[in-house]
């Protein structure tokens, strides 16, 4: 974060601005929306001045600033033609103590203006920390087109029973769950249709169930959240709305920073490991801990990479939960082979190679697993393996061993979805040597079957960047 994004209260205090033309006469527009005093330093004002020349808290002063003029200003502004001009109005404000803006000139502001949406009293600002303006209008836009003008009625609503809601309801957390559940509910439907008498009804019922619940004590519920392969785009909308009403979440090595940004800022977090044969915390007391946060009121999330039903353990996780009668909910996320293969541009199923996918993992408590061959090996099937990065060797070995082509083509896909994808393609025969090359960490999926050579074809995610490639030659024909 290069700046601190504030919203400063200028109601009633002096704002200077400095210059004549359009960028000016958008910075005292603002100031005077916002209800500041405006004090307009230009020899002449443009066109652009007519909305709000005759305002009552505009006073135009028809020469440059000087020292003194500075005194008691909450912010200034500097918009002047010259460069010139530009720096001296900085250095009067800076010298005074006033924070203060310079039109398309970074280095002499001591804050920015972000683009804005205005739903008052609500308002979202935009900002790229003045690296490309134009793409912090271009995101506006498009949350013009996202929050309909009612949510500023939405918000006034609210503030018209925020202080009833403080004297009845005692706990800052009592009062979060329940402006959460109004605000994202029937209620708001309320409003927008502009019913407010039923939904100020439906507040009063919704206040008085809240009160009753914070006297019986608050319900705790568990979260299990599949995160997805790490792309946070690939995040569905329902994992990122119980991601922003969790007080704690509990994640692992698979979950990058790119999602935990997602989680609401507030919820205490708490690493629970999960690398392999190094867990900071066994899968019992994972299970443990779930339910102990659950049954002391807590909204707790589990946050999970990929898909938590998909070797993720999540239903391991969950069973305790059920025995204790906590409510809990599943959100299924993209699993590793679907999310993996589609980055590094190789279908999981096609009709010329593939009519059906088989998932396995490779990796068992010690060592390789024990795993169905005969369910493996069969022709026009691609197979996608979790968590065998690390016996590699030993799996494509038993591969061959148990009679599959030493020539069918695999990939092997490490960091998949995330900005460090790598993938290196071979055969059964060499691709463990060409990952050991590659110096591959993991994590990493394996996918093993014809449907690889179309790699060539369809690679879209990250083109060029990958030196490990080493595509199959012609169209392979045999069978695993």
């Amino acid at each position: 974060m290069d700046y601190l994004p504030i919203f400063r209260d200028v109601s009633g205090r002096t704002v200077i601005v400095a210059g004549g033309g359009a960028v000016a006469a958008r910075r005292a527009e603002l100031a005077l929306r916002a209800g500041a005093r405006v004090r307009l330093f230009a020899r002449e004002l443009g066109d652009d001045f007519q909305t709000i020349r005759d305002h009552p808290r505009l006073e135009h002063i028809p020469h440059c600033p000087g020292q003194g003029d500075f005194e008691g200003a909450a912010l200034a502004y500097a918009a002047c033609k010259r460069e010139a001009d530009d720096r001296h109005v900085a250095a009067l404000a800076r010298a005074a103590g006033v924070p203060v803006n310079t039109a398309d000139r970074p280095e002499l502001c001591d804050f920015i203006m972000p683009s804005i949406v205005d739903r008052a009293p609500m308002i979202v600002a935009v900002s790229s920390s003045g690296a490309s303006p134009i793409l912090a209008r271009m995101i506006r836009a498009r949350l013009e087109t996202m929050l309909p003008s009612a949510y500023g009625k939405l918000a006034k609503f609210a503030g018209d029973f925020r202080e009833k809601v403080m004297a009845r309801l005692k706990s800052a957390e009592t009062r979060r769950r329940f402006w959460e559940r109004t605000l994202d509910g029937p209620l708001a439907t309320l409003v927008f249709s502009g019913d407010e008498e039923a939904a100020a009804a439906l507040m009063a019922r919704e206040l008085d169930a809240a009160e009753a619940e914070e006297k019986t004590g608050i319900a705790g519920e568990v979260y299990l959240v599949g995160a997805g392969p790490g792309d946070p785009d690939l995040i569905t909308f329902k994992a990122l709305r119980l991601m922003q009403r969790a007080d704690v979440v509990l994640y692992d090595r698979l979950v990058g920073e790119g999602i935990l940004n997602l989680v609401r800022r507030e919820a205490e977090r708490i690493y629970v490991g999960k690398k392999p044969d190094d867990h900071t915390l066994p899968q019992e007391d994972i299970s443990a801990l779930l339910a102990r946060l659950a049954r002391e009121g807590r909204r707790v999330l589990r946050l999970k990479g990929g898909d938590p039903f998909i070797f993720g353990r999540g239903g391991e996780e969950i069973e305790r939960l059920a025995e204790e009668r906590i409510p809990f909910q599943v959100v299924p996320g993209v699993t590793a082979a679907s999310g993996c293969s589609a980055y590094a541009g190789i279908p999981l199923t096609h009709r010329d190679h593939a009519q059906s996918c088989l998932f396995v993992t490779a990796h068992g408590r010690n060592g390789l697993v024990d795993l169905d061959w005969s369910q493996i090996l069969r022709p026009r099937q691609t197979v996608a393996v979790y968590m065998g990065l690390r016996i590699l060797p030993d799996l494509t070995a038993a591969f061959i061993g148990r009679g599959a082509n030493p020539d069918m083509p695999v990939a092997v896909v490490e960091k998949g979805t995330r900005p460090g994808q790598r993938v290196a393609s071979g055969t059964i025969a060499n691709i463990a040597r060409k990952v050991k090359e590659a110096g591959f960490t993991g994590p990493a999926m394996i996918i093993i079957g014809t449907v690889v050579t179309l790699r060539g074809k369809l690679s879209w995610y990250l083109p060029g960047e990958d030196s490990t490639e080493t595509r199959p030659e012609g169209r392979f024909t045999g069978s695993i």
